[in-house]
């Protein structure tokens, strides 16, 4: 298996993951914007340290789940009850929230990376997002568990990450102050996508009885 292939793969998975605005985007473009593109960069550095080790477990967590499809077949049921909840709660929420306010008073370089670790890991959706990726990926026979194959495929995401958030720090002028930039209509966008995720998920549960 071609290990350009499969860190291409992680690059694109990762940066279609970053692309609806949410914390880790708009404070790393907050931070460019008020402190300059290097406190920004920083910050995303230190985003894509934490991002590396959420998906390598992520990575080991799905070769562990294609050696025991009797637990993926419970996992799917408990991830389609776990989707429903969480888009009700998303859509629900949406209609109280204010725009995403973040503080940006630190000042130090080595802060913002920091900063950047703490937040992406307090961000644990990345897991199930790259174990049910990789597990997708591995189905169809375009990703294999082998050592060499996960760390291209890690480091890939980790560069599509860092892609996606530089391209909120170089652009956020122009998208400053749009409507989907609140945190209202975020969590429009987090309902949905995990709406569509739970109607996939039941459907394979259905095609499998």
């Amino acid at each position: 298996m071609n290990i350009t292939i499969v860190f291409f793969l992680g690059l694109i998975i990762a940066l279609i993951g970053v692309i609806p605005p949410g914390l880790l985007n708009m404070t790393a473009a907050k931070i460019s914007l008020k402190e300059g593109h290097i406190r920004g960069i920083m910050f995303s550095i230190g985003v894509c340290v934490i991002v590396i080790v959420q998906t390598y477990i992520a990575a080991i967590f799905a070769r562990y789940l294609s050696n025991h499809p009797d637990v993926v077949d419970i996992l799917q049921r408990v991830a389609f009850v776990i989707f429903v909840l969480i888009t009700i709660y998303f859509l629900a929420v949406a209609k109280k929230q204010p725009k995403l306010q973040v503080d940006t008073d630190i000042k130090s370089k080595h802060s913002r990376f920091f900063q950047g670790m703490l937040l992406s890991g307090i961000n644990m959706f990345p897991i199930p997002y790259q174990a049910y990726m990789t597990t997708t990926l591995a189905t169809i026979g375009w990703l294999s568990f082998d050592q060499t194959i996960i760390i291209s495929y890690v480091a890939g995401a980790a560069m599509g990450t860092f892609v996606m958030l530089y391209v909120y720090i170089f652009f956020f002028d122009k998208i400053k102050g749009r409507h989907f930039t609140s945190q209202k209509n975020m969590n429009y966008i987090i309902g949905g996508i995990t709406g569509i995720i739970a109607v996939v998920t039941l459907i394979n549960i259905i095609k499998e009885m």
